[in-house]
């Protein structure tokens, strides 16, 4: 009776995973979404992938907080650096039911063919029923 109770208890305290294939994939096509909208220029289209608090940290140190940063910061680095911009998401793991981490390497092929080559952490959040962006980090490769 007494290991009964036990695993049960066990069983209770295990953390609810609602996680699901439909949810790992809503999450890859959020960040399709991101780069799309990023490619395209269009602010209302960049803004309603994020959440409002959401902040991002680029490869050149700056750090946007709050999506009224953030949209007018990744237009302006578009403007700067002008070509197609690919995430190709590697792995996605949930911390929660409604948190996870996509991470894959980020490329930006300017208009004269050079690639510039980052990795991209995005934290993403179950918020208002949909995946957001809650946080992105980019980073330059380190040269292993």
């Amino acid at each position: 009776m007494f290991r009964i109770a036990a695993a049960a208890l066990l069983l209770l305290a295990a953390p609810a995973q609602a996680q699901t294939p439909a949810d790992e994939t809503a999450i890859r096509d959020l960040v399709g979404r991101y780069v799309q909208a990023r490619d395209l220029k269009d602010p209302a289209a960049i803004g309603a992938l994020f959440t409002p608090d959401a902040d991002q940290h680029t490869t050149s140190g700056e750090w946007r907080r709050g999506r009224d940063a953030i949209v007018p910061g990744a237009l302006a680095s578009s403007g700067r650096e002008p070509g197609t911009r690919r995430i190709a998401v590697e792995t996605v793991r949930f911390l929660s039911p409604d948190i996870a981490l996509a991470d894959g390497p980020y490329t930006v092929t300017a208009l004269d063919g050079a690639v510039r080559r980052m990795w991209a952490t995005l934290v993403v959040q179950r918020h208002s029923g949909a995946w957001r962006i809650a946080a992105i980090r980019n980073a330059a490769p380190t040269g292993k």
